[in-house]
């Protein structure tokens, strides 16, 4: 790109930052009240909460001011390392259907799975856009998807978490509808943007359940909206209007656990979704964690360390990593998250299987057995877990 063009490109950019900046000055024309309803332990009767502290996502990431950190974002003055612009992925086809006790899963990017299990059909925070904002501007993909939008099976349930752009969004969610009319589950209010898109929704509160029956017959099965930790927003007036969260999918093999985006937040939001069956395959999401030099976390997302804590909290059989690779959304590079993955299991010890998984490759989720289910392996977590990767290959990560 000639210096010109790059002009050019940062003043387009700066404009779109302007006017998003502009909702905290006008907000009666982009606040949204997506959701009404009773006052609870996370609504206060106009904007949803986390349970005990929300400080850690209500700040800017790695602090300064919103404005710096957008600006230095657009601009690539934040010296972040660089990421290709374009890595290899190999698509693939997957089957129809897969029926009975069978479960496979096939990462597609970000925080996209098409998990096939029980002759159903599901897909999490679907996007095949190939940018992550409003109006085609924000992050590129640089990985398309594992799967062709062509070569996608008819899909039952949609499990969406929350209403940012990289996980709402809404050409995808139309395309979705047009073609299967799938189920969509989500968390309360974010039914509004869709439903004012032409899409219809089931919302549902923290703990409330919904009954789901694939097309091809078979079911129901429950799905349970469950707690995480993050926060919610399309024009930054409208923040926390809707709530976010995590989901549990009660089949007879063993639960499939999506994490949705999160932070760790009290910690405790793992073993209550564990409270509600053994999870044989869990979602969760390990990358956009380094906002500062060195910083293994952030408020509003676990990164390697911490997912590792929650697969042991879970008690899950096993985890593919998701949410890393696919959009570039924070400072780290773009093969730490599983490289700090790989090193955090070694250091944890864990039952279960937790690794990465290559974006458009089938996985075959194995039953849950006896000798992944916890037991009384020494195992480090927390502050040990950290001590434990306080080394010269883990400090060299960028």
């Amino acid at each position: 790109m000639t210096p010109v063009l790059k002009t050019v490109a940062a003043a387009l950019l700066f404009l779109v930052i302007l006017l998003a900046l502009a909702a905290t000055i006008v907000p009666r024309f982009l606040d949204r009240r997506y959701y009404d309803g009773p006052v609870s332990g996370h609504y206060d009767g106009e904007r949803f909460f986390n349970p005990g502290a929300d400080d850690d996502t209500a700040g800017v990431p790695g602090g300064g001011s919103r404005a710096r950190f957008l600006w230095r974002q657009a601009t690539g003055s934040d010296s972040r390392p660089p990421w290709p612009a374009s890595v290899a992925v190999t698509q693939s086809r997957p089957a129809a259907r897969v029926d009975g006790d069978a479960m496979v899963a096939t990462w597609i990017g970000h925080a996209t799975v098409l998990v096939q299990t029980q002759g159903m059909n599901i897909l999490t925070d679907p996007i095949w856009s190939d940018t992550a904002g409003p109006f085609g501007f924000g992050p590129k993909r640089v990985a398309r998807p594992g799967v062709a939008f062509a070569d996608l099976p008819p899909i039952d349930l949609v499990l969406l978490s929350h209403n940012h752009y990289d996980h709402l969004d809404l050409a995808t969610l139309a395309r979705l509808w047009r073609r299967d009319r799938p189920v969509i589950v989500t968390s309360l209010g974010n039914d509004a943007i869709l439903r004012a898109n032409g899409i219809a929704a089931q919302a549902a509160d923290w703990g409330e359940s919904l009954p789901v029956s694939p097309k091809a017959g078979g079911g129901p099965f429950e799905v349970t909206v469950s707690r995480n930790h993050h926060w919610g927003s399309r024009w930054f007036a409208d923040r926390n209007r809707a709530l976010w969260s995590s989901f549990v999918v009660r089949l007879p093999g063993g639960n499939l656990f999506f994490a949705g985006d999160t932070g760790l937040g009290d910690g405790r939001w793992p073993a209550e979704a564990a409270k509600l069956g053994p999870v044989r395959l869990a979602l969760l999401p390990i990358g956009a964690f380094r906002f500062a030099p060195g910083q293994m976390k952030s408020g509003s997302h676990i990164g390697p360390a911490q997912a590792v804590d929650v697969f042991r909290a879970l008690g899950a059989s096993t985890a593919i990593p998701v949410h890393w690779g696919t959009f570039r959304l924070s400072y780290e590079a773009w093969d730490t998250p599983p490289k700090l993955l790989t090193a955090a299991m070694r250091c944890a010890n864990p039952p279960g299987a937790f690794s990465p998984v290559a974006i458009g490759t089938p996985i075959q989720v194995p039953l849950i057995a006896a000798d992944t289910l916890p037991d009384d392996r020494p195992q480090r977590t927390g502050d040990a877990l950290l001590r434990c990767l306080d080394t010269p290959a883990v400090k060299a990560l960028r």
